[in-house]
């Protein structure tokens, strides 16, 4: 009878995803809360990983001399080091399919409570000011409005159907994906970012977060932007440099932002994007419905089963 396989699974996940586990005579797992020091005597002859957002630095995954596998829990991967994933020869896998319409939601959700200026309308009710509505600043529409999608992945092209749902006009800036794949979903496609920014009323980034995007939205950009821009990053902290992103919102340069991601998470309680009443916060939470967490926690598990089977789907693989 062939060895059982070893998993540790990082960070809990829906229980349907452990289901999986149970019961099959091919793998034994532990679930660990975060990484210490059990973790890491026992990942040295374990044969797969599952993580959500911990870090698994190179000093982990260097020491893991059989493991084959690491199975993210999501689609962002900057939390692996992927120079030691790549010596050891490991795998590393997402849940490529799993979290679209919950972002590209939460997205919807970011926009119209900016645009609408939820926490101010509901307050002036709650605080007995229901006759100085005349008062409040008017809320803008999104319909016609002008919006750039910034990364077109999955979760870009889940975005856009409800783009166009509420008749926005859709642009996409994916320097890898062609124009034809973009008209087809309904959006025209912008080749200079600098350019295109200057025309939307709504940015939405989805971008991976690398030393290309890292700043890409810094105080340059979002000075040539128009008034009544709102911009939404639901993809990765350090895409928006935050200070910059303040400043600009502080100057009435734009409209207002959403954040579901920050550059250190969690913030750090002196960032001057928490005091700022033009930003919708949310942390890092675009993915928490119900139904994408038991679609998420399947993915996860089932990557590393396809993996050993030799069944995984080559879009859940990153090249390293």
């Amino acid at each position: 009878m062939p060895e059982k396989k070893k998993i540790l699974v990082i960070q809990n996940i829906h229980q349907e995803g452990i289901n999986l586990l149970k019961g099959n005579s091919s793998y034994e797992f532990e679930i660990f809360d975060e990484i210490n020091e059990d973790l890491k005597q026992k990942i040295v002859d374990c044969d797969a990983i599952s993580i959500r957002t911990a870090k698994l630095p190179n000093e982990i995954i260097s020491s893991a001399k059989k493991l084959q596998v690491i199975s993210r829990h999501g689609v962002g991967y900057d939390n692996i080091d992927l120079k030691s994933t790549k010596e050891i020869g490991a795998t590393l896998t997402i849940t490529a399919t799993a979290n679209a319409v919950a972002v590209a939601e939460h997205v919807m959700f970011m926009l119209l409570n900016i645009s609408k200026r939820k926490d101010m309308y509901d307050q002036s009710v709650k605080l007995g000011k229901f006759n100085d509505r005349n008062k409040l600043p008017k809320t803008i529409e999104l319909w016609g409005k002008n919006i750039l999608i910034a990364g077109f992945g999955r979760i870009g092209q889940a975005l856009i159907k409800r783009c166009l749902g509420f008749e926005m006009n859709v642009f996409v800036y994916d320097p890898y994906i062609n124009d034809e794949k973009i008209k087809s979903l309904g959006g025209k496609k912008v080749n200079d970012l600098k350019e295109a920014v200057k025309e939307m009323d709504a940015i939405s980034l989805h971008m991976p977060l690398n030393d290309e995007t890292k700043n890409i939205v810094n105080y340059d950009l979002l000075r040539s932007m128009k008034t009544n821009c709102i911009v939404v990053n639901a993809a990765r902290g350090g895409i928006i440099n935050e200070v910059d992103l303040d400043k600009a919102l502080r100057e009435n340069l734009i409209f207002g932002a959403g954040l579901d991601v920050f550059e250190t998470e969690p913030p750090k309680s002196d960032n001057p994007l928490l005091k700022n009443d033009k930003v919708f916060l949310s942390p890092h939470t675009a993915a928490f419905t119900e139904e994408c967490m038991i679609r998420m926690g399947k993915e996860t598990i089932q990557n590393i089963i396809d993996f050993f089977e030799k069944k995984l789907d080559k879009s859940k693989i990153i090249k390293l």
